[in-house]
C-alpha cells in the first residue's frame, strides 16, 4: 500500500506559526511520526509539501496509477481551490483531508472547505494526531478495498 501525504501552504511553518491554534510541533516531526505508524501496517509513505496551488494540483495528478489513497491537508486551500478540489475528484482515490485545528470553531470563512466535499472522510480539531487517525483510517479503507477486490476476483474464477 502507497499513501502520498500532500500538504498545503503555511504547513512548512508548523512549529513557528500560532502555536496557539497548531501547536509546538514541526511538520517535519509530524511525518516522522507518521513513517513510525506506517511500518507497522506495512505502508508507504510519500511527502510533498508546497505553497503553491498548481504544484499541488500536479501532485494529486501524479497519484493516479502511482498511490492507493491520499492523506492531504489543503490548508487555507481547502476554503478556495476549486482546482485541487477537482484534482481529487479526478483521480478518484480514497482520499482522508486532515486539518489540525478545528475549522468549525474558527472563522466563518474556514467552516466551509470545498475540498472536503470529494473527499472519502476529514479530520479536524484532533492536532498532529489527526495524522495519525488518518493513516489509521487509510489502512482500514485500503484493506476493505482490497478485500472487496479479491472476493471480485474469485468469484470470477
Amino acid at each position: 500500500m502507497k499513501v502520498v501525504v500532500i500538504q498545503g501552504p503555511n504547513l512548512n511553518m508548523l512549529g513557528v506559526r500560532e502555536q496557539h491554534i497548531y501547536g509546538p510541533m514541526k511538520l517535519e516531526d509530524i511525518h516522522k511520526n507518521m513513517e513510525e505508524a506506517a511500518k507497522q501496517q506495512k505502508i508507504t509513505l510519500e511527502f510533498f509539501q508546497s505553497n503553491f496551488e498548481g504544484e499541488i494540483v500536479d501532485r494529486i495528478q501524479e497519484c493516479l496509477g502511482d498511490a492507493d489513497g491520499i492523506i492531504i491537508n489543503p490548508a487555507a486551500y481547502s476554503h478556495t481551490s476549486i482546482a485541487i478540489r477537482d484534482a481529487l475528484s479526478a483521480v478518484q482515490l480514497p482520499t482522508i483531508e486532515v486539518h489540525i485545528s478545528n475549522i468549525y470553531a474558527r472563522e466563518e470563512f474556514r467552516k466551509k472547505s470545498i475540498t472536503a466535499e470529494v473527499a472519502t472522510s476529514v479530520l479536524s480539531g484532533f492536532g498532529p494526531f489527526g495524522y495519525h487517525l488518518a493513516l489509521m483510517a487509510m489502512h482500514q479503507i485500503l484493506s476493505e478495498l482490497a478485500r472487496i477486490k479479491a472476493q471480485q476476483t474469485n468469484q470470477k474464477t
